[in-house]
């Protein structure tokens, strides 16, 4: 693939291309534009009829942190939660009326809520497009960087456990493994990636929003603003 021969380059100025790839995005709701683990573009109007009518919106916050080298902030959600219990995720759960339809606000409230982090600490500088997830969501990936001096207090009820992983590790294309699985949503068979850090494993809608993000930073320019969508 394109993209994965473009990471293989070394270590790259991540922050700063991310900055440039998100500076003036926004949210994007329109189904024309939603996007699916494992489908590497926006869902085709002929399978529209196989993916939930009417998505509960939600929003994560996608936390880089601005150390010497540039790291993700990563949850491990409580084993006992009803969805997704167990898995690593992004801090971030549905829009509720408090936070006026806001991605932004909902993904600051949550990390706020799961975690601990407060915003004072945190720099929004972008949106990446809607996913799908399985239980019925559609999330809206609100990027965002973080100064560090931080701590977290993670909600036991919600939060097991939280890491920092290397950007450069997660850009790695030797961290992405693919395979097969049949999808949730079609029942076709389409390719996922999986990105594993020492004993964990990022799979799952996290990963395809890792994925989004690092195909648009090594994707050329052009394709990145389609995919972004015009500033503001």
């Amino acid at each position: 693939m394109e993209a994965e021969r473009a990471g293989a380059a070394g270590p790259r100025d991540w922050a700063r291309i991310i900055r440039e790839r998100l500076a003036g995005s926004r949210p994007r709701h329109d189904v024309s534009e939603w996007l699916v683990p494992g489908v590497w573009g926006p869902i085709d109007p002929s399978q529209r009829r196989f993916y939930p009518r009417d998505p509960v919106p939600a929003a994560v916050l996608v936390p880089l942190i601005e150390r010497p080298e540039l790291t993700m902030l990563f949850t491990q959600r409580a084993p006992d939660l009803r969805n997704h219990a167990g898995q690593i995720s992004f801090p971030g759960g549905r829009i509720e009326s408090r936070d006026e339809g806001s991605p932004r606000a909902a993904a600051l409230r949550e990390a706020r809520e799961e975690i601990g982090l407060e915003e004072r600490f945190v720099s929004v500088i972008g949106y990446l497009p809607d996913h799908l997830v399985i239980s019925g969501f559609r999330v809206t990936p609100v990027v965002a960087f973080v100064q560090p001096g931080f701590s977290l207090s993670p909600d036991p009820k919600e939060v097991q456990d939280t890491f920092e992983v290397p950007v450069n590790h997660l850009f790695d294309p030797a961290s992405h493994h693919r395979n097969r699985r049949r999808s949730a949503f079609t029942g076709e068979e389409v390719e996922f990636c999986d990105i594993s850090y020492g004993e964990r494993n990022i799979w799952g809608a996290t990963a395809g929003m890792l994925m989004t993000l690092y195909r648009l930073c090594v994707e050329p320019p052009a394709a990145d603003a389609a995919r972004v969508g015009p500033h503001e």
